[in-house]
């Protein structure tokens, strides 16, 4: 069996034994192409892979100038296909000890409530309509704290108006990491804006469609449902309107929702709910920016906090 084939069963393994997503398979499928350039040119089999060649394809990861993230995954993906190799194959497992780099912690960017209203504002152009749609994006964004391939996934089936004794909340329902579900809550202005797109832009854009149909909430140009790049694109062309092009993505969004829930005093475990973390130890990283934000005040305001 060539190196080839046992990519594609292991690739196989993750998608059918644990479901991964397709974007984690793609970014499984980059890594080993990656791994195979590599094997091809050191002349190296894949079954022959030892622990000297594990240290040199570190350094040639380092030589490459990839970001420590990037490595580590690499790395990740070559732990799990020669822990696979192993467990399904008897082979050798030469990754067993390869440790990933620690990455020095980075508070994620979060935005100021005037720069995210700037940035919703910015994505309206008065002379394209289609750009409500844009707007309604932004908002469900902020909205919601969702990722920005959990949105564009959503179908209009997903949102949901939830009626009680004495009011309705309109709800999404968010497909997740893993396939996982979660209800979140929309906003008043996330509402609004949906519906004037709904209203004003979807059955023009939907008239397009060579069905003359799509379960897509959100549609491009032609009909059908808009790309994780399209939307992504259009955060960006937003942000340089205002002046804010640097660093920043649809992800900017989803930490100023967790960082302004937690500034004004939403509990952490609600907060680890909206974003859909399976564990409360990743939403606790945003309460180190309300503390920087309170050390800071405390700072300038009290007499005895510094000589």
């Amino acid at each position: 069996m060539n190196s080839h084939q046992f990519f594609d069963q292991f690739l196989n393994f993750q998608r059918i034994e644990r479901g991964l997503s397709k974007n984690s398979l793609a970014a499984y499928t980059r890594d080993l192409e990656r791994f195979s350039s590599y094997l091809i040119r050191e002349n190296i089999e894949v079954l022959g892979f030892d622990e000297t060649h594990a240290e040199n394809f570190i350094v040639y990861l380092h030589a490459e100038k990839l970001a420590l993230s990037t490595s580590n995954r690499i790395l990740s993906t070559l732990r799990s296909f020669y822990a696979y190799l192993e467990r399904d194959h008897g082979a050798y497992n030469p990754m067993k000890d390869v440790l990933s780099r620690k990455i020095p912690l980075r508070l994620p960017k979060a935005l100021t409530i005037s720069q995210v209203t700037q940035l919703i504002e910015a994505s309206v152009l008065s002379d394209d309509i289609v750009s409500l749609r844009n707007k309604a994006i932004l908002e469900l964004l902020y909205s919601s704290g969702a990722r920005v391939s959990e949105v564009v996934g959503l179908n209009l089936t997903d949102v949901v108006e939830i009626k009680s004794e004495d009011s309705a909340i309109r709800t999404l329902k968010l497909r997740g990491k893993g396939g996982k579900e979660r209800v979140v809550p929309m906003g008043s202005y996330s509402v609004k804006a949906l519906d004037d797109y709904l209203v004003r832009v979807r059955p023009s854009l939907v008239a397009k469609n060579s069905k003359g149909k799509s379960e897509a909430l959100f549609l491009n140009q032609r009909g059908s449902r808009i790309s994780r790049q399209s939307a992504w694109q259009l955060v960006v062309d937003a942000a340089k309107r205002v002046g804010l092009d640097e660093g920043i993505s649809p992800h900017v969004f989803r930490h100023s929702f967790a960082t302004h829930l937690l500034d004004g005093g939403a509990d952490i475990r609600v907060v680890q709910e909206l974003l859909g973390h399976a564990s409360v130890t990743t939403t606790q990283i945003y309460t180190l920016i309300t503390i920087d934000k309170i050390r800071e005040s405390y700072a300038m305001a009290h007499p005895r906090a510094v000589k």
